[in-house]
């Protein structure tokens, strides 16, 4: 019979605290949350009181994973990545949105020009009907 797999499921982030609920185990297996490769201390875990072979996870998110650009903490248990969570911060995501509107405007100006010549080509078919 083959161990039930197990799920790490997000439930949030509050306060700079991510949390999670862990199922699949009736004791809760070494986890450990990885940023850059590097281990994170502060998480914990503890069995959920009201659901059985369910354990909470939280981890304090430390102030060295708040940096500019894109962040990704994993959270893994014998190398297998059970969950990730990515923060964003400070200019690159401004200029990432400038850019990705300006992609935005130039097709919604190529769509427009279409549909004009559409509309302009139909026009012009139903006068001659």
């Amino acid at each position: 019979m083959t161990e039930p797999r197990l799920t790490l499921t997000q439930t949030g982030i509050v306060n700079g605290v991510w949390e999670g609920v862990l199922t699949g185990s009736a004791s809760p297996p070494a986890v450990e949350a990885l940023h850059l490769g590097r281990r994170l201390d502060g998480l914990t875990i503890a069995p959920c009181p009201d659901q059985a072979g369910s354990h909470a996870v939280r981890l304090a998110i430390p102030s060295t994973v708040l940096s500019e650009g894109v962040q990704t903490v994993l959270l893994q248990a014998g190398g297998e990545v059970l969950a990730r969570f990515t923060l964003v911060a400070g200019q690159p995501l401004d200029e990432d949105l400038r850019a990705e509107i300006g992609l935005l405007r130039a097709e919604l100006d190529l769509l427009k020009k279409a549909f004009r010549r559409h509309v302009a080509g139909t026009a012009g078919q139903a006068q001659v009907s």
